[in-house]
């Protein structure tokens, strides 16, 4: 009762509706809520403290920026959501706020754009050598969905485009990924895509800032090959799995495209089949069959393994 109570008096103030109404919408940092709302940051900080201590926003940084959204679903969000449903749509405030809303989400769909055009000839020139990826995404959607799943997990997410094969499918996805750049392409994607089901957030894959067995499924699409130490980042996605969670992995097989590792960083030249064996092993998953999309000069080979119950 007092849990409910204290949900309902941080509420309880116009100003922590409209911030509940437009969090309802994606995430966002307290200087788009300020644009939004009109108001000065420390009225709006404070107005944010009172709603994450209450459980209905969740507080996120990333690095220098701090993200808010609703509060994870084992939580609060339905209660923030039973809150916004409530909210009449045609409330004149309500509805200038979600057309400032607009225009930041606007904002953030040019700088995505931008980015792209930065950086896509070096990314078109590495998907020339190895198959369409909306095979080999769609092999991965197969894969995950060999089990019941309702909260899956992206690990690299990269621009979300994973998160916008599975969303339709799930209730709950979500990505994670280092780089602050491509987070910022992810977030403009999924404004655009308008999924609500969907979130990211800033986070290492050695680290994953989750407890264990959070997710039914997690996804590691084309990451590995960057990673100095592969083995970690597979046992760290093995504790966040449920038992009967499951893991799939997409990467390149043995290839000896030096120039992958001298022009792009890429730090294996290929995942061994025994190598990833070994390591879904030393986690504590069991391995299943692996399949191999054959394309050009480079094959994608999609792994999964499977954390069995405790004995």
């Amino acid at each position: 009762m007092e849990t409910l109570l204290k949900m309902m008096r941080a509420a309880a103030e116009p100003s922590r509706l409209r911030i509940l109404s437009i969090c309802a919408q994606g995430e966002f940092t307290v200087s788009e809520l300020v644009q939004v709302l009109g108001q000065s940051q420390p009225r709006v900080s404070r107005h944010l403290k009172v709603l994450c201590d209450a459980g209905l926003l969740q507080r996120l940084r990333e690095g220098s920026w701090v993200f808010y959204r609703f509060a994870p679903v084992d939580d609060k969000k339905h209660e923030a959501q039973q809150l916004v449903g409530m909210m009449p749509k045609e409330d004149p405030v309500l509805m200038l706020d979600n057309e400032r809303l607009s225009q930041i989400k606007e904002g953030r769909k040019r700088a995505a754009a931008e980015y792209f055009r930065n950086n896509a000839a070096q990314w078109n020139k590495i998907r020339a050598l190895h198959i369409d990826e909306v095979k080999v995404e769609e092999a991965i959607r197969e894969t995950v969905l060999k089990g019941p799943v309702k909260k899956i997990l992206d690990i690299g997410t990269g621009t979300g485009r994973l998160l916008e094969i599975l969303s339709p499918e799930h209730k709950e996805v979500e990505g994670i990924d280092l780089s602050h750049e491509m987070l910022a392409v992810a977030r403009a994607n999924i404004d655009q895509a308008g999924l609500a089901n969907c979130r990211v957030r800033h986070g290492d894959m050695y680290q994953l800032p989750y407890r264990d067995q959070t997710f039914d499924a997690a996804i590691i699409n084309q990451v590995l090959h960057f990673a100095d130490e592969p083995a970690f980042s597979i046992r760290e996605a093995a504790r966040i799995l449920k038992y009967n969670g499951r893991l799939v992995v997409a990467d390149f097989a043995p290839h000896s495209r030096e120039e992958l590792r001298s022009e792009h960083q890429h730090r294996h030249l290929g995942i061994a089949e025994h190598d990833m064996a070994r390591w879904f092993k030393a986690a504590g998953l069991i391995p299943k069959p692996s399949k191999e999309l054959p394309g050009g000069p480079l094959t994608v080979v999609l792994w999964s393994g499977v954390k069995p119950e405790q004995t």
